[in-house]
């Protein structure tokens, strides 16, 4: 069954067998850790997502979105889109020492938590176009989510395991939830990064051996 907040709030007081205040409070954050967990451990195709910005003549520095996690790729439109090469920030530095050198950018690095650095300094006003995993909307937030719909095992036992460890539970029990887990991310991350990114034209269907 799919998850919304509301049911998921009541599957995991239900699981857990309790309703004590201080935990139903804290049930929100307990989810959101469950979700960022899940995030950082996979790469799914439905959180791909494509922006489109702007750089301006000799600011070597480019905004992050506000739910950037990683990059994909980054591109300039210089009369059609050429694609810069992800570096290291020292690298770039070290290329263009000068930051008032200009010309069209063909790297890029992740300065800080809020901006990208590109080398060398833009010449001109350039359009670019990141593609980047980004993070979506808590179910805590929006009510629903990608996760309640499709990756119901590994969020609720996901929001198990960070549950117990609140509680300070049994350890045998927590350790039954983090199997419980590991494998339904296993196979969410078979679906996502395995099934998602082939088709059966040019790698053949899934084939198990015959006993």
């Amino acid at each position: 069954m799919a998850w919304t907040f509301t049911t998921l709030k009541t599957a995991i007081q239900d699981y857990l067998e309790t309703t004590e205040s201080t935990f139903v409070a804290t049930l929100p954050t307990i989810i959101q850790q469950a979700e960022d967990r899940i995030l950082k451990s996979v790469q799914l195709p439905d959180f791909r997502v494509n922006k489109t910005g702007s750089m301006t003549t000799g600011n070597a520095y480019l905004q992050v979105p506000s739910d950037f996690l990683a990059p994909y790729s980054l591109a300039v439109d210089n009369s059609g889109y050429e694609f810069l090469l992800f570096k290291d920030v020292n690298f770039i530095r070290e290329l263009y020492p000068d930051a008032t050198a200009t010309g069209v950018p063909k790297y890029y690095a992740i300065f800080d938590d809020n901006s990208f650095i590109v080398g060398p300094t833009p010449n001109a006003d350039f359009s670019v176009e990141l593609h980047y995993f980004y993070k979506p909307e808590s179910i805590t937030v929006s009510g629903t989510s990608w996760l309640g719909d499709h990756a119901e095992s590994t969020l609720l036992y996901g929001c198990l395991v960070e549950a117990y460890t609140f509680l300070k539970g049994d350890a045998d029990l927590l350790q039954l939830y983090m199997a419980r887990y590991e494998d339904a991310l296993a196979k969410l991350k078979s679906l996502g990064e395995g099934y998602n990114t082939t088709d059966s034209y040019r790698s053949g269907a899934v084939r198990q051996q015959r006993a």
